[in-house]
């Protein structure tokens, strides 16, 4: 049995400011400001104050955001499984009748 040990050294809550900051970083060097930002992403502006400031908010408000800054794609890396193939299309997705759940 092989253990895999990770060597982050980052916390879910510093990755969740990290990400925050790397946002409001972008959001500025592209001149927006947070009310902008928040209205072509179609989130509200107190969404958008309290995740720069906290780094909470929803998945779906962060890919929204992502969306406007043109960051979306790099959540498809997200959660990538290198040992099942990939698929080429959302019908070879849904088409899969592979095991979806696992045992324990």
């Amino acid at each position: 049995m092989v253990t895999i040990m990770s060597i982050n050294l980052l916390t879910p809550q510093d990755l969740l400011i990290l990400i925050a900051h790397q946002l409001q970083a972008k959001r500025l060097a592209l001149n927006l400001s947070q009310k902008s930002l928040a209205e072509r992403a179609d989130v509200s502006y107190g969404v958008l104050k309290k995740f720069e400031r906290t780094g909470k908010v929803s998945l779906e408000s962060l890919l929204k955001l992502a969306l406007v800054l043109d960051s979306l794609h790099e959540f498809e890396l997200l959660f990538k499984n290198d040992l099942t193939a990939p698929y080429v299309s959302l019908d070879q997705l849904i088409q899969d009748k592979s095991r979806k759940r696992g045992r324990q």
